[in-house]
This record gives structure tokens, C-alpha cells and sequence, in this order.
């Protein structure tokens, strides 16, 4: 009973939660809140593969034969994942809410998921306070970088946004291959090996593919955000029909893409290039096959002289308010 509650809890830390309610926010309710949780997200998910490398720390069930492994996990577990991309989502939706009782919710929220891991056995009460804590830094840092660092980037040239984009992608890639060089030629310990099969995994060379994913995934929905804010003009609101509507419109395009992806290998370049088609895909080729296809409208443009209308500090992410229209009523031409 307890482990089926914990595993339950861990599910509210985990990508399979995560992935669909940004989607679903960013498409459907508010794109400047799904791309602000979506960018910060993506980002501890690099963060957090970059120092699983660095450390190539055991998990608990690997080498402690009291611990029971209720998940075959056969990364590294240092930091953990759950406990640090836990406080920047929870946080950042409390952060939304601008309200005092969100917070000590989000707070529950992320010690129940950080305890969750410990009880399961994938580990350890160090290895879940260090993903605490430097989920909390990052939450701090977007929360103070964001009206600096997107009124600069929406300023830019469409192409240096794109060019940015990929730079920062690369950056993670660079970061996570350095962090591997001391695993060349590094092997499973045997009592690790036998541990992970017997909770039902199976062995993978250590490799970039996970990594370059998340990495291309990031470059993928910056670049994505910039052409929707510049080319697109993404208005999220809408009759409830409408914005239901968008969303098997949006995934069977991901799945065709996914698809096309698995004819390609899981090596890192194709795995990067995949993931960074799907983010250009879901921030901006999803909303404009929305808009063409009358299940949404255009944010109207305001018409300024140069050097008027720029952003200020407290600019909104990629541009707009991201919220309904003042008159929601369906589709504005």
C-alpha cells in the first residue's frame, strides 16, 4: 500500500505529468506561463543530466542490499531528478498564482515527491536534498533572470534568437560530454549490474543520447518561441470547443515527427535533432496550424515607431500577456 501511494506521489515529479500539462497550458490556456514552465523545466532537465555525469553517483538499491529498488533505473543518481525539477515547476505555478498559500501547498507538494524517491529505493536522503536545493536555486534564478534576460532576447534579430537558441543547446551539449570524459572505458560493476536487472531494467552503454535530447529539446522550444512571438502571433484563447480541439491537432503532429525520429537511431545527433524539431513544433508549428486551421487567432499587432513599444523589465516572456482575448468568443481574423 505504501509503495503504491509513494509511486503515485513520485508521479506528480515526474515528466510524464509535466510534459502534458505544459503542453496543455501553452496551447490551450496561457503561452506566456507554458513557455516560462517549459524553458525553466527544460533547462533543470540539462542541468540535472550534466550532474548525474559529473558525480556518476550509485543509487541506493545498487549497492545496498536492504534497499529495494521499486523502479529499474539504470542512470546515475546524484542529483535526483524528481526532488530538483520539483520546486521549479510546483514553484513557478505558485509563483503564477501570486499568492501566499500556494507556496506552503508547492512546498508539500515537493518534499511528498523528494520522499517518494527515498522510499522507493532510487535514493538516497542526500542525493534528494542536493536536487532540493538546487531546484530552489534555479527557481530563484529564473524568477530573477526573466524580466532581464527575455525584454534583451525578444530585442534581438530573429536571427540571433535562432542562433542563440542553438548555442545554448550546444553549451549543454559540450557541458554533459565533458562531465563523461572520465566514463571512457568505465563498465558496470558487476553487483550494480545484477541489482538493476533483478528490479526488471536492463543495462545501456553510458552515452549523450539522454542528454542530447534534453539539450535539443531546449534549442528546439527557444528557437520555437521566437518565431511564434515574431512570425506567429499565438493567441491561446478562445471558445472551450476550440481550444479542445487543438490539442489532437498538436500531438498527431509531435507523433509523426516522433515517428519519422525512430528511423534515425538513438545516437546523440539524431536524438538532438529530434527533440529540437518537436520543440519548434509545439511552440510554434502547432499554434500556426491552429490559427490556419480557425481553432485560433492572432495576437493583434501594435504598430509602434523604432525605438518605441520596446519591452521593459517587466516584459511579458517571447511577448503578449498570453491570456484570453477581452472578448472571448472564438477565432479573431
Amino acid at each position: 500500500m505504501l509503495t503504491d501511494t509513494m509511486h503515485v506521489v513520485s508521479f506528480f515529479g515526474s515528466a510524464g505529468l509535466y510534459v502534458p500539462v505544459l503542453v496543455l497550458v501553452y496551447w490551450c490556456v496561457d503561452r506566456v506561463q507554458g513557455a516560462r514552465l517549459a524553458v525553466a523545466l527544460l533547462v533543470s532537465a540539462a542541468v540535472n543530466v550534466t550532474l548525474k555525469l559529473l558525480f556518476h553517483d550509485p543509487r541506493p538499491f545498487w549497492t545496498d542490499h536492504s534497499v529495494t529498488g521499486h523502479e529499474p533505473h539504470d542512470s546515475f543518481g546524484m542529483p535526483s531528478g524528481h526532488a530538483q525539477n520539483a520546486p521549479v515547476f510546483w514553484g513557478l505555478l505558485a509563483a503564477w498564482t501570486r499568492r501566499s498559500a500556494p507556496w506552503a501547498a508547492a512546498a508539500a507538494v515537493v518534499a511528498l515527491i523528494g520522499v517518494s524517491r527515498i522510499v522507493l529505493g532510487v535514493h538516497s536522503p542526500g542525493q534528494v536534498v542536493t536536487g532540493w536545493l538546487i531546484g530552489a536555486g534555479l527557481l530563484g534564478v529564473v524568477l530573477w533572470a526573466e524580466p532581464r534576460v527575455v525584454p534583451w532576447w525578444t530585442r534581438r534579430p530573429l536571427a540571433q534568437q535562432l542562433g542563440l537558441s542553438l548555442a545554448t543547446g550546444l553549451a549543454f551539449v559540450v557541458a554533459m560530454w565533458a562531465a563523461m570524459r572520465p566514463l571512457d572505458g568505465w563498465r558496470w560493476p558487476a553487483g550494480w549490474a545484477r541489482r538493476i536487472v533483478e528490479a526488471g531494467g536492463s543495462l545501456e552503454p553510458i552515452s549523450l543520447s539522454e542528454g542530447a535530447a534534453a539539450a535539443g529539446g531546449l534549442c528546439g522550444l527557444l528557437a520555437g518561441l521566437s518565431l511564434a512571438n515574431r512570425l506567429v502571433g499565438y493567441e491561446p484563447g478562445g471558445a472551450v470547443w476550440r481550444r479542445l480541439a487543438r490539442i489532437p491537432v498538436g500531438v498527431a503532429g509531435g507523433l509523426v515527427i516522433f515517428t519519422a525520429g525512430l528511423f534515425l537511431g538513438e545516437n546523440p545527433v539524431p536524438a538532438f535533432i529530434v527533440q529540437a524539431v518537436l520543440g519548434v513544433w509545439v511552440a510554434a508549428g502547432a499554434p500556426e496550424a491552429f490559427i490556419r486551421l480557425g481553432l485560433a487567432g492572432r495576437t493583434p499587432r501594435v504598430l509602434t515607431r523604432p525605438g518605441e513599444g520596446r519591452p521593459g523589465r517587466g516584459a511579458k516572456p517571447f511577448g503578449g500577456s498570453g491570456g484570453p482575448p477581452p472578448e472571448d468568443t472564438g477565432v479573431r481574423q
